[in-house]
């Protein structure tokens, strides 16, 4: 089950919350892309960036140059993951709505330090992103090492709301000669487009082509 937080307790749409964790899970497991909030000289920022999750944690990367990053060190941050799965048409333009899954967690980062752990997080944003590749690349170097910062944040205080389902109309509004329903917003993979500088011979690999 999902914490129960001031923060993550739902004020409206109540319905919509579940407290179930493996919906948290589904949420950022089948997501490739967040947003980082966090303070930076006391404005609000939020940067899109990559993630992956491991077990109870979620780790997040960037530039160690990236002002967003060194100030979420120690800091609360709030990370966003959102799916939109369609667009919900009702008879009304106030009823009109969309189809989502989305998570949000609270907490404290943690800027790693270990470089087992640092290679940990990085390993789970790559598997994140394209399952197999760690495996099948050279690794970080020590001078990209340095370069590169990686943020873990637990999943303690999470909330999950999501929507489903077609309009819901004002009762008066079902007679109107208007269409009504749910445009399905679906995204896929394509075909892999290779690299002009890649010598001839080399094929897409199995872990690539098998996501096609």
């Amino acid at each position: 089950m999902l914490s129960t937080t001031p923060r993550t307790t739902l004020g409206r749409e109540k319905h919509r919350g579940s407290n179930d964790r493996n919906d948290l899970y589904e949420v950022l497991d089948t997501g490739l892309f967040c947003h980082l909030g966090v303070v930076v000289d006391g404005h609000p920022m939020v940067v899109p960036t990559g993630y992956g999750r491991l077990g109870e944690t979620l780790y997040l990367h960037g530039s160690t140059g990236a002002r967003s990053l060194r100030a979420g060190n120690g800091a609360e941050v709030c990370v966003t993951v959102t799916h939109v799965d369609g667009i919900v048409l009702a008879r009304s333009i106030f009823h009109h709505s969309v189809n989502y899954r989305s998570a949000i967690i609270y907490g404290h980062a943690r800027l790693l330090t270990d470089p087992e752990e640092r290679l940990t997080g990085l390993r789970v944003l790559s598997e994140q992103l394209a399952p197999g590749q760690w495996d099948y690349v050279r690794k970080p170097s020590p001078k990209e090492l340095a370069a590169t910062a990686v943020l873990a944040l637990s999943l303690e205080e999470a909330s999950v709301k999501m929507r489903r389902g077609g309009p819901m109309d004002e009762e008066d509004d079902y007679a109107l000669p208007v269409w009504a329903g749910v445009l399905p917003l679906v995204t896929s993979w394509g075909e892999p487009v290779p690299d002009p500088a890649l010598p001839e011979g080399i094929d897409v690999p199995v872990h690539i082509r098998g996501r096609e």
